[in-house]
């Protein structure tokens, strides 16, 4: 026998402790983390949290959410209530919806809250958009940033072409579409870009668009819609909505285009058979500014001239309420997605407004105060936030200027609201 195949115990032992060696630094280096526990074992642990608790921990990861929605994690908490009949039959995900809506509302009306502000823009910036933990902002100079909602740093920078004034944009997470005076241009999320017109709006000016893929609807001072396949590049329909100017456009989820008029008037058209289908009167002879439509209530929602509010059922076609919510020019009115309470509105008068759907009365009214809380190496400053009594409205000359600049625009998120102001800098109001 060769010395290659005589056993050697010494030799063996050394192998057996090298291989136990070497797992139990493999498993040191391999942490255990809280996804490493199973099914059970999160259950007990999530049965422990109350039903706000359970909302944010669902926001965590797939695996977290799959565990709460579970069946037996639902058994877990009717236990602990003792009594089925308090447990309420809606699925889980239903009631995490409903929590968060109550948390959102209640922050937004009597919370207390601070304001960031940051400089985004070497010039003005009049407009904000914010989805999916994003902010992007543009129209001033030329060029359109998006901002991370967590640091308020530029994560994406799109230029724009020389040619013409940006008036108009709208994102998602693929890619960015921008009015560009009569001209549509498209930047991908990769990097590249494109620019197309259309020879029948070339001639017409231009004042707003919304996107909802594949199609951008724009609104023209002809007081017509026209739409435009994203993926053609040409203008597919023109619906004449108006017999005055549009001023904006929203669009609902089953592809009906909303659009306001300097005439005060909102025509409903449906781009499928490329006919008016209904319009809706305002009071207000001065033109409505802003619109928004709340897909989960069915409820448009508008911003005129001269601060009125006013609030449609977009099923019935009638007007369920219209107040004067501030005492010059709406430039924006929006909701968060699927709250069905409260609606955030800003202007001219620089007050930051959260009024209720239901009924468009005045629930609360914010400044931001000039008191500094705290810098970031002048990444961004801190604020504190103030609220307004309920008889600020005949009283707002009282105000400095300085605390309440114009609100051009507004976008709405879990307990906060981005606004721009037409100056440099871009202030996310934070509620808790």
């Amino acid at each position: 026998m060769s010395k290659r195949q005589q056993f050697s115990p010494a030799a063996a032992y050394d192998a057996a402790s090298t291989a136990t060696a070497d797992e139990t630094k493999k498993s040191r280096r391999t942490p255990t983390t809280a996804l490493s526990l199973d099914h059970d074992i999160l259950c007990m642990i999530f049965a422990f949290l109350d039903m706000l608790e359970l909302v944010r921990c669902s926001l965590v990861c797939k695996t977290w959410n799959a565990v709460i929605e579970s069946l037996s994690l639902r058994e877990y908490h009717r236990r602990k209530l003792m009594d089925s009949s308090e447990f309420p039959k809606k699925p889980l995900r239903v009631i995490f919806a409903e929590v968060a809506m109550e948390q959102h509302r209640l922050a937004l009306q009597d919370g207390s809250f601070h304001v960031d502000r940051w400089k985004g823009h070497s010039t003005t910036v009049a407009q904000c958009r914010m989805k999916m933990g994003t902010v992007a902002t543009g129209v001033g100079d030329k060029v359109i940033r998006l901002w991370s909602v967590n640091s308020y740093r530029c994560i994406e920078e799109y230029s724009i072409p020389a040619m013409c004034p940006l008036i108009d944009f709208d994102f998602d997470e693929s890619k960015i579409v921008g009015l560009i005076g009569s001209r549509l241009c498209i930047w991908r999320r990769n990097g590249k870009r494109s620019i197309f017109s259309s020879s029948e709006g070339a001639v017409v000016k231009a004042s707003c668009m919304r996107y909802f893929d594949p199609e951008a609807m724009v609104g023209y001072d002809d007081g017509a819609v026209r739409v435009f396949d994203m993926y053609s590049r040409s203008c597919s329909q023109i619906i004449r909505m108006h017999s005055a100017p549009v001023t904006c456009i929203c669009v609902s989820e089953d592809q009906l285009i909303l659009s306001g008029s300097t005439s005060g008037s909102i025509a409903i058209s449906d781009p499928y058979s490329v006919q008016q289908v209904a319009t809706l009167r305002s009071s207000d002879g001065r033109g409505i500014r802003t619109l928004c439509l709340n897909p989960s209530s069915q409820l448009v929602f508008a911003g005129s001239a001269v601060g009125y509010a006013y609030c449609w059922d977009l099923r019935t076609r009638r007007q369920l309420w219209g107040n004067r919510v501030s005492p010059n020019v709406i430039y924006s009115v929006q909701h968060m997605h699927g709250d069905r309470s409260t609606l955030a509105v800003g202007g001219i008068d620089g007050i930051l407004r959260f009024v209720n759907q239901n009924d468009g009365s005045i629930v609360s009214s914010c400044i931001m105060e000039d008191k500094l809380i705290s810098s970031s190496s002048g990444s961004f400053q801190r604020r504190k936030g103030r609220r307004l009594p309920e008889d600020t409205y005949p009283n707002i000359d009282i105000i400095p200027t300085r605390a309440r600049p114009s609100i051009t625009c507004l976008a709405v998120g879990m307990k906060k609201v981005v606004t721009t102001h037409n100056t440099r800098d871009i202030r996310l109001w934070k509620f808790t």
